[in-house]
């Protein structure tokens, strides 16, 4: 079985390319999440188009206010181990930006400036 983190496999084609490759080989795939209800409408629509896919991680479900960083879609976003395929444009769900900055840290900012990428390139490796 293969295991891929959307988030960090290359986003939605490539998780699908993973997904594809592996049917190719009579390999399922569970896909591994983590994230934000964002993340889960883009796992949500990899899976539904993905046809060795067998299961989707959820680490979400025990946050009272996790749903309530999208609109636009019913809720709950899980029924009973199910999650239905937005059919609005894009993923599906938007961003509820106040109730992202109701639960962000003391001290940060929701979309601040990123003005240390102005001269430092990704791969320059500040981080470590």
């Amino acid at each position: 079985m293969v295991h891929p983190d959307l988030a960090t496999a290359g986003g939605i084609l490539e998780t699908k390319k993973i997904g594809d490759y592996a049917e190719q080989h009579g390999i399922a795939m569970a896909m591994h999440f983590a994230g934000s209800p964002i993340s889960f409408m883009a796992n949500v629509h990899c899976a539904a188009a993905t046809e060795n896919f067998v299961a989707l991680e959820h680490h979400g479900v025990d946050v009272s206010w996790w749903e309530d960083l999208v609109t636009g879609i019913d809720k709950p976003l899980n029924r009973r181990g199910f999650a239905r395929v937005p059919e609005a444009p894009g993923l599906g769900v938007d961003l509820n930006l106040d109730v992202v900055k109701q639960h962000l840290k003391r001290g940060e900012g929701c979309f601040e400036p990123t003005d240390e990428w102005d001269a430092d390139d990704s791969h320059d490796r500040l981080w470590s």
